[in-house]
């Protein structure tokens, strides 16, 4: 019995439209109205309307009914309603920021695997006389799966209780009370909270095979609006992997990764809790004021209240 990571999420926006050219730009496929989907794992993003941006549910792969029914068990026991889909699924409403948890019983997502190619190193040619394969490629990134989601809550000990205790995540590294990586697969994380004084959504973060498809989906992205760049490229500390963040139209972050640190059940792992400095990156650009603190959080906490 396990979860075994993302199956998909569906995120509030004002401008479904020109949210959803952006993703199909940025290499989704648009399967249905407002439904997208990567290379390997099928529909993995829903666009609906809201008044504000917002991640409004997030669906977990379960591996069978006894999943689900565990869950379930946990969150009546923590005094949480639990909802029942048509579909067999079962949802909890996260108690601090309201985002809706669904459960269901998903096929695990299967990836042909990627051989790397090979890089010239000092002392070592692996490609005399040839140019690298990389510079052949053109178009957009082709994200294999949803990898993870990133959003900020007023009380980071009681969501990450909800996660650990209601969902059954493990605790992959902390920092300093600001930032929280937890996992429901072998990935280091498929959730992350950051403290906020405000809930609000920060990314979605998709999985591509290697540095130069982060590049080539940065440079096709950038060919329509240089002003999407938020952050990149850089090699994050927690979890090890390279990244580039680009801002959607309604505001939301969403990353290219790839490289990222895998913790299969059997392996030892030591969850650590490490210092400020550590919370961001090991290398790239400074970090930006506008991922700190993204430049719509007054915004959102105004539109709180009127929903309120």
């Amino acid at each position: 019995m396990a979860l075994q990571g993302l199956a998909e999420i569906t995120v509030g926006v004002p401008n479904v439209a020109a949210t959803g050219d952006f993703y199909k730009e940025f290499g989704l496929s648009n399967s249905a109205p407002g439904v997208f989907a990567t290379a390997d794992g099928g529909d993995q993003l829903r666009l609906v309307e809201t008044a504000y941006r917002q991640l409004v549910e997030y669906t977990l792969k379960a591996e069978s009914q006894d999943d689900l029914d565990r869950i379930a068990s946990n969150a009546a026991t923590a005094g949480l309603a639990v909802e029942a889909g048509d579909d067999g699924s079962i949802a909890v409403v996260e108690p601090v920021v309201g985002i809706r948890a669904r459960v269901a019983v998903r096929d695990e997502v299967r990836h042909a695997p990627y051989e790397s190619p090979l890089m010239n190193t000092p002392g070592r040619s692996v490609r005399p006389g040839e140019r690298a394969p990389a510079i052949f490629a053109s178009g957009p990134a082709q994200p294999r799966k949803l990898g993870h989601v990133l959003y900020g809550t007023t009380d980071i000990g009681a969501s990450m209780a909800f996660l650990t205790d209601v969902l059954g995540f493990r605790v992959s590294d902390t920092s300093a009370g600001i930032i929280a990586f937890l996992r429901c697969s072998e990935d280091h994380h498929n959730v992350a909270l950051v403290n906020s004084p405000v809930p609000f959504f920060h990314h979605s973060s998709w999985m591509v095979n290697d540095v130069d498809e982060i590049g080539r989906g940065a440079h096709n992205l950038l060919a329509v609006d240089p002003d999407r760049s938020v952050w990149g490229l850089g090699r994050h500390f927690l979890g090890s992997n390279l990244f580039w963040y680009f801002r959607d139209p309604a505001g939301n972050y969403a990353e290219y990764y790839a490289d990222l640190d895998q913790i299969p059940t059997s392996a030892e792992w030591e969850a650590r809790d490490w210092a400020p400095d550590k919370s961001l990156y090991s290398w790239g650009p400074p970090v930006p004021h506008d991922f700190v603190e993204p430049r719509d959080i007054e915004a959102i906490a105004e539109a709180m209240k009127g929903n309120g």
